[in-house]
């Protein structure tokens, strides 16, 4: 009779264990998939320099603040081409940035420290004239009708 409950006993716990492996395995993850697209915004406005060095400082001013996704300063049309995300940067975040290495922009003059300690080539002249945003948008649209 102990040999029937304990082989009784053993069939169980062999049961239970074999249906708790089988519960865990039949689990399934699902993962809700979220879009990845971000609605990011183009924005252009002057900034002065005079070379290939402010190119790289203004550049990466504007490159180094989270939600840049791309920025490209134009030596000789004094501009330069943001996209960032606005759900994590402003247009205010990215002229504070540039204007604190030392770069005047189209809304904040530059710190002038920063621009006191510019390499002479990249110290500009402070009058020099710089296009506002809507110039520039004017000025991409004609170039597009050509």
């Amino acid at each position: 009779m102990k040999k029937v409950i304990l082989s009784l006993a053993v069939i169980t716990a062999i049961g239970l264990f074999s249906c708790k492996k089988a519960i865990k395995k039949e689990t399934v993850t699902k993962v809700a998939t979220v879009s990845n697209e971000i609605q990011m915004t183009e924005l252009s406005f002057g900034v002065r320099g005079n070379c290939g060095m402010c190119k790289k400082t203004i550049e990466k001013a504007a490159n180094k603040i989270d939600g840049v996704a791309n920025a490209t300063w134009d030596v000789d049309k004094k501009k330069i081409d943001v996209v960032f995300d606005a759900t994590q940067t402003n247009e205010m975040e990215i002229h504070n940035a540039i204007a604190a290495k030392g770069y005047d922009t189209n809304k904040v003059a530059s710190d002038l420290n920063a621009y006191n300690n510019l390499p002479m080539c990249c110290q500009y002249d402070h009058e020099m004239e710089l296009k506002n945003s809507d110039e520039m948008l004017k000025e991409n649209h004609s170039n597009n009708n050509n």
